[in-house]
């Protein structure tokens, strides 16, 4: 769950950084992946499975269905353990810089050194840092609490919620977690994006959850 970035050098193509100075390198700790590198014998460089700009794909189903037609096939290794994309970071400046919030926290890299929360939309390092990204077709807004937002009754709405309970006024309303797990909330965020964005809704809202910890990495992505 955790991406570093360095200057690129010469010998990687420009192909592989989108023609960026810096690249990026993960080492997954999924063993279908480790067999697949090992088989490979070689560093791999690919993409998200995904539309850029469009939602995360959690699941195999996620990625056929958005890539269906485009790509030869899709290696089913299981839902992700995590949830989010990895979180991007940079050792540079005497310090620890998050380009992307993740599953590794802020206050987990604190333990390694100074931690710097890097927010450049204008000359974005990392998709993340982009305005507008992760988004599903339908309209989203992010609101502290669902049942006091107003709710045009001649509006189909969906509810992504933090809190546990029912609202009449949504036709569709998904939990991120009934005990109010961070971990559990991150894990289900992209799949019930994606169910409700399948529901023929005019609008999802979606509450806010603390914004700490890993709190802050799901705030980020419904901001986006």
């Amino acid at each position: 769950p955790l991406t570093f970035v360095f200057p690129k050098q010469t010998r990687i193509p420009d192909a592989v950084t989108a023609g960026l100075e810096t690249v990026a390198f993960r080492l997954s700790s999924h063993p279908v992946f480790q067999k697949t590198i090992a088989a490979f014998g070689r560093p791999l460089a690919a993409p998200s499975a995904n539309r850029f700009g469009r939602i995360s794909p959690t699941a195999a189903a996620h990625v056929v269905e958005e890539l269906d037609g485009l790509i030869p096939l899709v290696i089913d290794g299981g839902p992700t353990a995590h949830g989010l994309e990895s979180t991007i970071v940079a050792l540079r400046n005497d310090r620890i810089e998050v380009l992307r919030r993740g599953p590794i926290t802020e206050e987990q890299l604190s333990e390694f050194g100074h931690v710097a929360l890097i927010d450049r939309t204008q000359n974005p390092e990392a998709p993340g840092q982009l305005p507008s990204h992760y988004a599903p077709r339908t309209r989203l807004v992010l609101v502290d609490d669902g049942p006091s937002c107003q709710v045009d009754a001649n509006t189909r709405c969906g509810l992504l919620r933090w809190k546990s309970g029912k609202d009449p006024r949504f036709v569709e309303v998904r939990i991120l977690s009934e005990r109010q797990d961070l971990a559990e909330a991150a894990a289900n965020l992209f799949r019930f994006l994606r169910e409700l964005d399948a529901c023929n809704l005019d609008l999802i809202v979606a509450e806010k959850v603390p914004d700490e910890g890993l709190g802050a990495a799901i705030n980020d992505r419904l901001t986006r």
